[in-house]
């Protein structure tokens, strides 16, 4: 598995910001276009955690896989600790540490501006409602850069709370990645919307195909600890 399929999954990893307004040109459905305003309303600005996560991956013939311990806190930035791990040794360093790593150097040099959710990054055009009751909106990136994602947004329609997010990168990581599938999934947890789920997976050029997820559960947002029946 090449590194470079999926490094730029960790901008991803950070990639929670929002914005301020919603362009009127964007306007083409009610609902749709309501939740996203409510969505880029909210203020800006990361939430301190503690989380354990889960990383798999896959590829190559070979599977690997981490449970990590993890903190991040805006004046110290992001760090983490493995507890325990498994499968092929060139998986966990090459992808699932590369992969955290990354993350860490993201933050730390605020990189995660470039890929958030945000009108600085991205067009938003509001589709309608789908069969699950949540609001599709098109997210077309404004740039070609690696990290950002071509696809589908989906929100409550009341709250404009962030579910999921659908699409492909933009742009492929590098030569031998012709392919990158990306699916982040959120829930609110004590009041406060946080990422739960990463999934990728990517096409290799003579390597077949790989694939990588990433789940949380938190112990802490801004300090307070998670109740216990809101933990994933």
């Amino acid at each position: 598995m090449k590194r470079g399929a999926l490094s730029a999954a960790a901008a991803l990893v950070a990639a929670v910001g929002l914005a301020a307004q919603l362009p009127a040109a964007a306007v083409t459905d009610p609902d749709a276009a309501a939740a996203i305003e409510r969505f880029l309303a909210r203020p800006a600005g990361p939430h301190q955690y503690r989380a354990s996560r889960k990383l798999e991956a896959s590829g190559s013939g070979q599977q690997g896989w981490l449970d990590v311990q993890t903190h991040f806190a805006p004046a110290s930035g992001f760090a983490y600790e493995v507890t325990a791990e498994g499968g092929s040794g060139y998986i966990r360093t090459r992808v699932l540490r590369s992969l955290l790593n990354e993350e860490q150097r993201a933050i730390a040099s605020g990189r995660t501006r470039d890929v958030a959710l945000s009108e600085e990054n991205y067009e938003f055009h509001p589709e309608g409602i789908n069969p699950e009751g949540l609001a599709v909106v098109r997210i077309q990136p404004i740039r070609k850069e690696r990290a950002l994602i071509k696809g589908r947004m989906f929100l409550t329609p009341d709250e404009g709370d962030l579910v999921r997010v659908e699409g492909t990168l933009v742009k492929n990581p590098s030569f031998w990645t012709t392919r990158v599938n990306v699916v982040r999934s959120y829930r609110r947890i004590d009041g406060i919307v946080m990422p739960v789920a990463l999934e990728t997976t990517a096409q290799l050029r003579l390597f077949g195909s790989s694939a990588l997820r990433m789940t949380y559960q938190y112990s802490h947002i801004d300090e307070r600890p998670v109740r216990e029946a809101e933990r994933p």
